[in-house]
């Protein structure tokens, strides 16, 4: 097999030497809210999707050998000028294709349908009406209800298309052509608020697409060793090691990849949770024997944190600061020419892509300086997290470190809203523990996507024993989710909350005050900065 250095061309490389033919779905997105959320409901069929995006060249797609192609929607609408376009030659490719809400509306316009406001808008739930229990919605029943979210309709089918379903107030809410193998619908069955859904979804990946469900997130650990193997060739590697699984992950499969040429750094930058560092140190090294170097640069990053308050800044700041950290310690161990990174997709897609906007920078993505003195190596970035556990598992990492909750890498700096002292660090990093003791007493840890202790560098007024205070409040915040892109604000009990309240007002001293965060995402994003 030829060297690949990028995730893009292994993934080539693998299919052009795969004795069974190609087994990936390409999802091209055109902005879409959802567009992420299509590529995981394919992988949870078990069949390996990737995320494009919409202005990729259609040689490029050719190359990449798709068993089938996945149009996402997007929020603009296809008679707009500058609106994103379907080069009409992908239909040349002889590839099955399914449209999802802008995507049906791309192929009704190139195909010669008819798209147009017709002063009926659809949001939210609404009633399906199946008229062709074709192959896309075989072993469906006459109704279900789907998601739906769109201005415009199509108000003429393309020419050779059927029309397979229809809504209350549309007349075509899906159309196909099963000769060409081409398939549209208005609604979106990647949602949880479409019944049946992902039974649609597997009807074009297994019926339509021919793709058997064999993919698996445990599948990609010998690719990933041998795509790092190609990578670094004989060179040393060193790893960005946190107290999270993702990094975790990231240095074992480095590890099985290289073995003793791989260093882990732990920087301990004084923004981590409780004991986090000292855990992360013992697990690494006593159980997995891996090299690591731990360095406690808490004042260093402090110092650069001085009188900053703006978010950006500081994962910028807190990003370039364990790049040059490594650099130093790379280079007192003898010149390292990679660095691993726990990367993983929805990092990715929050720091920006070419259809999607920047939410915030992480400091292994959006946040890195230009100037930086390394090769990135990140086996992970393709994956989303909970893909990620499973290949933590796989690897016999200990069940404390894959299933903790996500932590963010500029760690508690970004949960204190303001300038991070060392006060507030202090008194954020043991409110934070009492929460989590509390939330795993109460055996709702494993059912939370995070819950966590924010501190707003504000003080109010309270009283405590006769006596008046001015003191912090802490912000709890708790929230459920599958992949990040979304979540909702966790529902916790009231007598659990009464209990955080309790210990946190008495237990951390500078705290008078505990408030619950009841926002989801969108519109709030999980962490306040």
């Amino acid at each position: 097999m030829k060297e690949c250095s990028s995730w893009w061309n292994w993934r080539r490389c693998l299919l052009e030497h795969s004795a069974d033919g190609p087994k990936n779905v390409l999802v091209i997105d055109f902005g879409g809210q959802y567009s992420q959320l299509i590529a995981r409901r394919v992988r949870e069929c078990r069949v390996y999707s990737e995320l494009i995006p919409h202005d990729t060249p259609l040689a490029e797609i050719h190359a990449m050998k798709p068993a089938g192609i996945i149009l996402s929607g997007g929020p603009r609408s296809v008679n707009e000028p500058g609106a994103p376009m379907l080069d009409p030659e992908i239909f040349a490719l002889g590839v099955p294709i399914l449209g999802i809400c802008y995507g049906l509306q791309l192929i009704a316009k190139v195909k010669g349908g008819r798209v147009a406001r017709t002063g009926r808008a659809e949001y939210g739930r609404r009633t399906l009406t199946i008229s062709d229990h074709g192959t896309l919605f075989a072993g469906l029943p006459p109704e279900l209800s789907c998601w739906m979210s769109h201005g415009e309709s199509v108000v003429e089918a393309p020419p050779g298309f059927i029309v397979t379903a229809d809504s209350p107030d549309m007349p075509i809410a899906a159309i196909a052509d099963p000769k060409a193998g081409v398939y549209g619908v208005q609604f979106h069955p990647e949602v949880r608020h479409t019944d049946l859904g992902l039974e649609i979804l597997k009807n074009f990946l297994y019926s339509i697409c021919d793709i058997p469900p064999t993919w698996t997130p445990v599948s990609i650990i010998e690719e990933a060793v041998e795509r790092i193997r190609a990578q670094v060739g004989d060179e040393r590697v060193v790893c960005g090691l946190s107290g999270g699984v993702d990094s975790a992950v990231a240095a074992l499969l480095v590890y099985k990849a290289v073995g003793d040429r791989l260093t882990c750094i732990l920087v301990d930058h004084g923004l981590m949770r409780m004991n986090e560092a000292e855990q992360v140190e013992d697990t690494f090294r006593r159980h997995f024997h891996v090299p690591l170097v731990h360095v406690r640069a808490q004042q260093r990053f402090l110092s650069r944190l001085s009188g900053i308050t703006d978010p950006e800044q500081k994962r910028k700041l807190i990003g370039e600061e364990f790049i040059r950290t490594f650099e130093e310690e790379s280079r007192r161990l003898g010149k390292s020419k990679f660095l691993v990174q726990g990367t993983i997709y929805p990092d990715v897609i929050e720091s920006g892509t070419r259809s999607a906007a920047v939410i915030k920078s992480h400091h292994n993505v959006g946040g890195l300086p230009e100037d930086v003195d390394f090769e990135l190596v990140e086996p992970l970035r393709m994956l989303f997290k909970d893909e990620v556990r499973v290949v933590g598992e796989e690897l016999g990492l200990p069940d404390d470190m894959v299933w903790r909750q996500p932590f963010p890498g500029p760690g508690l700096a970004i949960r204190i809203v303001g300038e991070v002292t060392e006060e507030r660090l202090e008194i954020l990093r043991k409110a934070d523990h009492l929460l989590l003791e509390e939330v795993k007493r109460a055996g709702l840890y494993r059912e939370l996507w995070q819950s966590f202790a924010v501190l707003p560098a504000i003080r109010s007024v309270g009283v405590m024993g006769d006596e008046r205070t001015y003191a912090y409040p802490i912000v709890i915040r708790a929230v459920t989710s599958e992949d990040a892109m979304t979540a909702d604000w966790a529902r916790l009990p009231y007598d659990l909350l009464e209990g955080i309240s309790q210990r946190l007002i008495n237990e951390v001293p500078g705290v008078n005050r505990v408030v619950l965060d009841i926002s989801s995402k969108p519109p709030a994003t999980i962490e306040w900065e």
